[in-house]
């Protein structure tokens, strides 16, 4: 594509994971042109994540469910909790078929399958292609300036995560709803066997850990701490004591926080763009996949003329703000809690 060239599209998408490829999959299912950019090549490395089985049926809704079972993902029938009480083992549940199981996602493989499932769908996604500034006409945001040129859509998507791309452009209000928390996270290679069989999280009085087997001989950890604490290079919960330390340590800023509006004239914000919460919450990526489904499916409603662009703001907004203020509420109380 020449630069400086101008291309349009029904919906434009900045972001491709697991909330923008969601975005753009329910989108072109309803035979919207949809353009995805993505500034980074993948594979892109992620903290592995474990998914609730409640995301089985939004997988199915998206295409992907057969890939994913495929992709040997580990899979567990609950997790182990420490929290005010001793440690017991809280199982997801079972039906008439059986247990309920969990998937230990290599985020990774995760965020190309619904990537090549987008692609399937006629998605054209541009990568390496960084957003460089949205475009507004008469308050309504109608594009954005690109490093491969300029795209104006009728709607944008903005699925960069918790950086608040749009956010930001658009000087929107972010709104803070707990002190500044950062989250540690990192691997571990070896054998630890007490850990094979299902994640644990573990509280104490300055914050939780969270450990996990996310590929054979390779395990993930999660701190958060309550204080301010410098946390050495090397650092590993003691359970993965003995185990190699496997790449660099990461730390993500999940103070919770939620965009003043997360729908306006011309655009919708799904996943972290939209709202972040801390991993105790524990449904990062079915958010982010919920989030990019109900997106798409305002936007086609509109195209397909069965609401209006005040409806589906209107109904987008609440949705987000109602699931915030009902994880806030619960996380509070959680912390209330901590030994």
């Amino acid at each position: 594509m020449m630069l400086g060239h101008v291309s349009h599209c029904d919906v434009l998408i900045i972001g491709s994971g697991p909330a923008g490829s969601a975005a753009a999959i329910a989108s072109a299912q309803k035979g919207l042109r949809v353009v995805l950019i993505e500034r980074e090549q993948f594979p892109r490395y992620h903290p592995g994540e474990t998914l609730h089985p409640g995301v089985e049926p939004l997988l199915k809704q998206l295409g992907v469910i057969e890939p994913v079972l495929a992709a040997g993902f580990l899979r567990h029938t609950g997790n182990w909790v420490q929290w005010e009480a001793e440690r017991h083992f809280v199982p997801f549940g079972e039906d008439n078929s059986g247990a309920w199981l969990g998937f230990q996602a290599w985020r990774a493989d995760f965020d190309t399958i619904l990537l090549n499932q987008a692609k399937a769908l006629g998605v054209e996604v541009l990568q390496p292609c960084q957003a460089l500034h949205v475009l507004v006409d008469e308050d309504k945001v109608v594009g954005v300036e690109t490093s491969l040129g300029i795209f104006r859509a009728s709607k944008v998507v903005d699925a960069t995560g918790s950086h608040h791309w749009l956010a930001r452009q658009l000087e929107l209000q972010i709104n803070y709803h707990s002190p500044r928390r950062i989250v540690y996270y990192g691997y571990a290679s070896g054998e630890c066997p007490i850990r094979d069989d299902a994640p644990a999280i573990v509280a104490d009085s300055g914050g939780w850990t969270w450990t996990a087997r996310v590929q054979p001989q390779l395990y993930q950890w999660t701190r958060l701490w309550l204080v301010d604490q410098k946390i050495p290079k090397d650092w590993l919960p003691d359970e993965f004591h003995g185990l190699k330390t496997h790449g660099k340590m990461q730390a993500a800023d999940v103070t919770w926080r939620i965009v003043s509006q997360p729908a306006g004239s011309g655009y919708f914000m799904v996943g972290d763009a939209a709202m972040v919460l801390d991993p105790a919450s524990s449904h990062g990526v079915l958010k982010a996949i919920m989030s990019g489904i109900m997106a798409g499916h305002l936007i086609a409603g509109e195209f397909l003329g069965s609401l209006n662009a005040t409806q589906a703001i209107g109904h987008y907004c609440q949705w987000i703000y109602d699931w915030f203020e009902h994880d806030v509420e619960k996380l509070s109380k959680l912390y209330a809690m901590l030994p």
